[in-house]
């Protein structure tokens, strides 16, 4: 399994377990998000993002420690009340601790009990500019893929309209854009079939 490391891009992927689902209602992927806000903002830039009934992809890039905030850090509650000093975990457990808060919530809502998402979460190192491109692109065509939708342009929960807005700091829409070198190579890229000649080397599970 690929180590998550300061400074590098990485494709995170997930699902249900046994392929269940992972959202139910519209507050369920608004929750997620939140606690994604919470979790994983302090440590990892997001370069985009997807979420789809039953799995989710991510193109995070590492932060390096001198780059966090330690006060953005989520901590306890107790250790808060007792001052202590925030300590730097390993790069995964931030994103165990986001899945573990939200089956936390998604249990109680529909009363099942038990682990929900698929472990151990799968993360890809995007080591070249032609993957990191190609990511970006199947990313936000996913839901088209799984035919949650017939237009990628549509679906509410990816990051593609955002990106090109550029108007939220969530997600760095900015250094995305620049690597399609524009807004129109960004959206030519999309509204195009995906590359599979190069793409098809990075073992992606089907969901």
């Amino acid at each position: 399994m690929t180590t998550l490391e300061p400074g590098k891009y990485y494709h995170i992927y997930n699902r249900g377990v046994n392929r269940c689902n992972l959202f139910y209602t519209s507050e369920n992927y608004h929750y997620f998000l939140r606690l994604y806000g919470k979790y994983i903002d302090p440590v990892a830039d997001t370069y985009a993002w997807v979420l789809l009934k039953n799995h989710f992809h991510l193109l995070v890039r590492i932060k390096e420690e001198s780059e966090i905030n330690f006060s953005r850090l989520p901590i306890p509650k107790k250790a808060l009340s007792e001052d202590i000093q925030v300590a730097l975990k390993k790069p995964h457990l931030y994103f165990s601790d986001l899945f573990n808060a939200y089956s936390q919530a998604i249990n109680k809502q529909e009363n099942r009990t038990g682990s929900l998402f698929q472990r151990p979460f799968r993360r890809e190192h995007v080591d070249n500019p032609d993957y990191f491109r190609h990511v970006v692109v199947y990313i936000h065509r996913n839901p088209v893929r799984h035919k949650f939708t017939s237009d990628f342009k549509d679906y509410a929960w990816s990051s593609y309209g955002t990106i090109l807005s550029l108007q939220s700091n969530k997600i760095q829409s900015e250094k995305v854009i620049g690597w399609f070198n524009g807004k129109g190579e960004f959206i030519n890229d999309h509204n195009q079939e995906l590359n599979t000649d190069v793409f098809d080397r990075y073992i992606i599970d089907d969901f």
